[in-house]
């Protein structure tokens, strides 16, 4: 008898139908030979100072650094129950062995970890390794299953990356929070990847747009450009100059080239396009991609790999053989498909990239949502994209003489559309179109040239000046704000490092969502934005707390004590020495620095009582907090609920939320009927202490709760 413990129920019902195990217990299923059982998500988590000692509920910077000797672990209330289950199961006498069926990667090392210590559970570990959840990929895990012992380093790497989250977590954010006498929220990683948002912010208002002008040369269907040219007065002189006068081609450089296509996504690459195309956040992404491979449609999606196996080669084939069935624009076209490019062992550790499964074949898109058709159709075009051929095409640029001045002209014409047909087809299907400018300079210079050849003249030819303003950087948006984790630290780091940036595929989303919830950031359409509270965080905190080198070196590190590279102990010794370094800054801070916040504190009037912990609420910049500093109740004025019909919370709102619990407002905007309408809008504390919202209409039952 052997027990299998996934990471979620609908993984344990998938795999125990395929194990056999179809009788229904409580908490679990039962076959001849084996129980499986689930977690759910973290069950157990790490717990909080005061689970060490009761004084530790208070904040008290001489009682920093807090560093447990021996780690505890906690379950959330809400999940007892199931945690009970798993520890009988893991505890009884008669099982040979558990199998860790948590998603292979290193969250769910963690997740199996944790609940396994928590029930002191002694039995032998098995590990099931997938990245599929089909039928056949299952079995085949279970005919593989290793040893728990040849993941040891993937566990201790996901310990030190959760020790080292809540170490930095609650100590920076204890003595920072003390020492300026303001709460604020500091995180490993969330914390440099702020940093990003805010030197971004400051580059924009900083930004200091310059003029400048463009001459055309306008002859013979050509229209040719000057340089950059910071005067106007230049420009002028320069189309006046060439006005009438003969215009001679000096110079016709013709270049066949070629774009290769573009590799298979890993989940990061997925998430991006997937921002781009259809303004899907990381998180959603992320949440659609997984539940198609709980339906067995997609592959593991937590994989920083865009390349397969080269095992794969047979089963890839019959997955590109069905595609036509849900992909009906490949029937009109005749492509070579070169496999061998998007096969390396050497580029694929835990996971492959991301593709679609053979149970695409056999699926109804009907039957999924309109969000994970687009998602399951990404990846179907992107598997075929990447085998390809190259989109090549003829460059022609041309170079003028005119008035003693040059101007160059160019040209860009299709020679094989290769992998494009395929991107384009794709978004006609979809409807949506890249916004991103990814392609601006292609679209610049298709234009159509007559066939330019060296000592051609023009004569009598026009001119005109045109007027230009450079451009600060843009915003960052979800997608380019994951290309910059993805990269960051890049080139502070040595060339042959192994660079993973800011967190991991697995863990970007949550980071950024962190953000926003915190008030630290905000979403304005696409783009996502630091806010004032966020500006002023960062600009108090220390360059080793904010840097993206240093957080993007230990996730280097924490990769290679998954090789065996690195201990434990150096890395864990690294931190606190990390820690004890930043509280002696914190305890040598300024008075006049440490009361920067004490002005504005002085002039807060109290507007309510937190319905939480009764402390007093205060108006922020960005929401009315709890003035408490161990209390995380706030009510946010640009709210995503309220935000999708057009209102804000108002300090009046505010005030009649936290006396009544409710209030009636009118002005709500219905994206449905395109009209306004009133009702009553009331307040909910969730259990985790966050502020819910729901409406109430006049002889009507209320609406369903949300954020």
């Amino acid at each position: 008898m052997y027990l299998v413990i996934s990471e979620k129920p609908s993984v344990a019902q998938t795999i125990a139908k395929v194990l056999g195990a179809y009788q229904t217990e409580d908490g679990y299923l039962a076959g001849r030979d084996c129980i499986v059982s689930w977690c759910l998500g973290h069950l157990a988590e790490y717990a909080m100072p005061e689970a060490y000692e009761a004084a530790y509920g208070k904040w008290r910077f001489d009682d920093l650094p807090l560093i447990p000797g021996e780690w505890k672990l906690e379950v959330a209330q809400e999940k007892k129950e199931q945690f009970m289950v798993l520890k009988k199961l893991l505890t009884r006498d008669n099982l040979d062995y558990v199998v860790n069926a948590c998603d292979a990667g290193r969250e769910g090392e963690l997740i199996f970890k944790r609940v396994y210590d928590l029930a002191k559970s002694r039995i032998p570990v098995k590990r099931l390794w997938i990245s599929s959840m089909e039928d056949k990929a299952i079995r085949d895990g279970f005919t593989h299953l290793k040893s728990g012992a040849a993941y040891k380093n993937l566990a201790d790497a996901s310990v030190c990356r959760a020790q080292a989250d809540w170490l930095i977590g609650i100590n920076a954010t204890r003595a920072y929070t003390t020492s300026y006498s303001h709460r604020l929220v500091i995180g490993r990683v969330q914390t440099p990847t702020l940093a990003m948002l805010v030197q971004r912010g400051s580059e924009i208002a900083d930004f200091q747009k310059e003029q400048y002008f463009i001459v055309h040369l306008l002859a013979g269907g050509i229209d040719a450009l000057s340089r950059h040219i910071s005067e106007r007065e230049e420009a002028e002189r320069i189309a006046d100059a060439c006005r009438g006068k003969e215009a001679k081609v000096i110079s016709v450089r013709k270049e066949n080239k070629a774009v290769a296509a573009p590799k298979l996504y890993d989940l990061t690459t997925l998430q991006r396009e997937a921002n781009r195309m259809f303004g899907f956040t990381a998180k959603q992404t992320l949440e659609l991609a997984q539940s198609l491979y709980e339906k067995k449609l997609l592959t593991y999606p937590r994989t920083d790999s865009q390349y397969l196996t080269e095992d794969m080669e047979e089963t890839v084939i019959r997955i590109a053989d069905s595609l036509p069935e849900v992909l009906p624009y490949l029937g009109s076209m005749e492509i070579s498909y070169d496999w061998k490019k998007v096969m390396d062992n050497r580029k694929v550790t835990d996971h492959h990239a991301i593709i679609p499964t053979v149970e695409i074949a056999k699926t109804d898109m009907t039957k999924l949502t309109g969000e994970e058709q687009k998602i399951l159709l990404m990846a179907a075009n992107r598997l075929l994209c990447a085998a390809a051929p190259k989109n090549q095409y003829l460059s022609v640029k041309a170079e003028l003489q005119s008035g003693g001045y040059r101007f160059t002209v160019s040209e860009k014409s299709v020679i094989e559309s290769g992998w494009k047909t395929l991107e384009e087809k794709l978004k006609q299907r979809l409807r949506a179109e890249d916004e991103t400018g990814d392609h601006a300079e292609d679209a610049q210079e298709e234009k159509s040239l007559p066939d330019l050849v060296e000592g051609q003249t023009f004569v009598g030819v026009e001119t005109k000046v045109t007027q230009h303003w450079t451009k600060p950087p843009a915003p960052y948006t979800e997608d380019s704000l994951l290309a910059a984790m993805e990269q960051a630290g890049k080139k502070e780091m040595e060339e042959g490092v192994e660079r993973k940036g800011l967190g991991t595929p697995a863990t970007r989303a949550s980071i950024i969502e962190k953000l926003v919830s915190s008030g630290y950031a905000v979403r304005k359409k696409k783009q996502i934005l630091a806010t004032e509270a966020g500006a002023e965080m960062i600009a108090l905190l220390p360059s080793y707390l904010t840097s993206a080198q240093m957080t993007a070196e230990w996730e280097n590190r924490l990769l290679a004590m998954e090789r065996g590279e690195e201990t434990v102990d150096a890395f864990m010794g690294d931190i606190v020495h990390l820690l004890d370094q930043m509280i002696e800054e914190c305890r040598e801070v300024p008075v006049e620095k440490a009361q920067r916040f004490s002005a504005e504190k002085s002039s807060r009037r109290e507007i309510g009582k937190c319905p939480v912990c009764k402390g007093p609420v205060y108006e922020g910049k960005s929401n009315f907090y709890c003035g408490k500093r161990n209390c995380s109740f706030a009510l946010w004025k640009e709210n995503r609920y309220l935000s999708s019909m057009k209102k804000n919370v108002s300090k009046k709102m505010a005030e009649e939320l936290l006396s009544r619990g409710r209030c009636h407002e009118k002005g709500f905007y219905s994206a449905r009927t395109g009209k306004t309408f009133e009702a009553d809008l009331i307040l909910d504390v969730l259990p985790d202490g966050k502020a819910s919202f729901r409406m109430e209409f006049s002889g009507q039952k209320s609406r369903k709760k949300k954020k």
